[in-house]
């Protein structure tokens, strides 16, 4: 069976946007990443002030695993994403759709507290592959 990530069948679930879907089916993987949760910071420790700063940084965390494991942002089965607040859920989900683009994993974002004051969010993530 060849590799694939897809959305499940929405025919029988509730109606969903183009922004997530319920579920993820992967067919013919053999590896599988799981990514901690990705803070905002540079390698020197270093924070951008804002949220689109640090979700773009969160993203290039995520994307620096995903490299290292020879995989892209199109191997995401399911991601999470941590937000220190609910005024920052339009500004996640706009950038977080220019990182994917048509690709669409199971998305769970949860507001909360977060390890370190100065993050507004954190991200993590599952990826799969064939062997």
């Amino acid at each position: 069976m060849a590799f694939s990530i897809n959305p499940v069948d929405p025919a029988e679930l509730p109606e969903s946007s183009p922004a997530y879907t319920h579920g993820t089916l992967v067919h013919g993987a053999q590896r599988t990443l799981y990514i901690s949760g990705q803070p905002p910071w540079t390698t020197e420790g270093d924070i951008p002030d804002d949220f689109a700063g640090q979700c773009r940084l969160a993203w290039d965390n995520v994307n620096s695993v995903l490299t290292a494991a020879d995989m892209t942002v199109r191997n995401l089965a399911k991601v999470t994403v941590y937000l220190s607040d609910r005024r920052y859920r339009e500004a996640n989900s706009r950038i977080r759709h220019e990182v994917l683009g048509d690709h669409c994993p199971a998305i769970t974002i949860i507001i909360t507290d977060i390890y370190d004051e100065a993050w507004l969010l954190e991200i993590e993530a599952i990826a799969v592959a064939p062997a």
